[in-house]
């Protein structure tokens, strides 16, 4: 072996030494200093592309979704934003629907279950209203059709604002004057604008201006430059591992019902039967709705029962019981990184926040004591 790389050193030495003598009329070039040589730029990597066949399960948010059987209008949704804020529709006038659904926060409260009368907890996680009128169904066992449907369930219920009735929710607005001309303008048609299907309709039409976009938008518009090059490569590994088999959609979820451990029976907590619960049949055991994964990093605590903190153990779990796959660490924190694309931006405040309620009249119910 050592004879070998002589020979060819050798050679290559003549084959130099023949050169200069060819050449040797040529004046010698300086060579370049070290310092030409060494500072080269280094060629950029190029920018990660998105198979845009993968996109073809999505589809762009709209700014509005809406209904042919609860038209939206300015004066519906302004009613409606004030009914949504409105703590005197509970039976101890300190409850809203913001209380568990906040929009300041992207539509949760942060807690594994939410605070309702009295400090009791209710027994499911409380969903971001955010994009949810878009859903298949609403609740986690898909109870109600339509958000105008879901609208005065809490209201109604024991555990949460415990007004007792539909017909005492109409008793509440009808004692607070203000409320008679707001109903009014937003049901012009209606001799008694203020019953309880307005009501619903009227935090309905609110709620159905409450979707977001965000970059993954302006990817699914042609803009390969919206995303970083590592949450295109998340969105690569989601799209691999077969997390589009549920999420998939304008809403990336919120499109039907799958039993938790389809792939790998569920070690969790398995009370909450799903959406048996509604059913009472046996094959709709652990059935709950897909949630939507749009501002999903925003949402934490996971799971229908607030059980998971963090949204990489909410990751590496669905692939194990959903998909029977078990993910590496690099794995997970790629297809968080992605998820955090999904993040919209929120309406401006003078949109979702507060606004000034009507005084209370002197017939208004008062406050349950304690």
């Amino acid at each position: 072996m050592r004879s070998s790389k002589l020979v060819v050193s050798v050679t290559g030495l003549v084959l130099a030494l023949s050169g200069c003598e060819e050449k040797k009329s040529a004046p010698m070039k300086e060579p370049p200093p070290r310092e030409a040589t060494s500072a080269v730029a280094a060629t950029p990597a190029p920018a990660a592309t998105v198979d845009t066949s993968l996109l073809n399960a999505y589809a762009q948010v709209k700014a509005k979704i809406e209904s042919p059987a609860n038209p939206i209008t300015d004066d519906k949704v302004a009613l409606g934003r004030a009914l949504y804020h409105e703590t005197r529709l509970s039976k101890n006038q300190d409850r809203s629907c913001n209380s568990c659904h906040d929009l300041a926060k992207y539509g949760v409260d942060g807690e594994k279950t939410s605070l309702g009368h009295k400090g009791q907890r209710g027994t499911r996680n409380s969903p971001t209203v955010y994009n949810s009128a878009g859903h298949f169904a609403q609740f986690w066992d898909a109870r109600e059709k339509t958000i105008e449907d879901q609208a005065l369930r809490p209201i109604t219920n024991p555990v949460e604002m415990a007004v007792k009735d539909e017909k005492q929710i109409v008793e509440i607005l009808r004692s607070i004057p203000g409320y008679a001309p707001l109903f009014k303008k937003a049901f012009p048609d209606d001799k008694e604008p203020i019953t309880a299907p307005n009501t619903a309709k009227a935090i309905g039409a609110f709620e159905r201006t409450l979707a977001t976009t965000s970059r993954w938008d302006k990817l699914l518009a042609g803009d390969q430059s919206a995303l970083t090059d590592a949450e295109k490569v998340g969105f690569a590994r989601f799209a691999d591992v077969g997390c589009p088999t549920c999420h998939s959609g304008a809403y990336v979820g919120g499109a039907e019902l799958k039993k938790l451990g389809l792939a790998k029976p569920w070690t969790g907590k398995v009370d909450d039967t799903g959406r048996m619960t509604v059913t009472k049949d046996e094959a709709d055991r652990l059935l709950f709705k897909v949630p939507s994964l749009r501002n999903v990093a925003k949402t934490a605590p996971y799971f229908h029962d607030g059980s998971i903190a963090t949204l990489d153990e909410a990751v590496k779990l669905m692939a194990r019981h959903q998909l029977g796959k078990e993910l590496s660490d690099a794995d997970v924190t790629s297809i968080v990184t992605f998820l955090g694309a999904l993040t919209g931006d929120l309406p401006p405040a003078d949109r979702i926040g507060k606004p000034e309620l009507p005084p209370s009249g002197p017939k208004t119910p008062k406050p349950d004591p304690m």
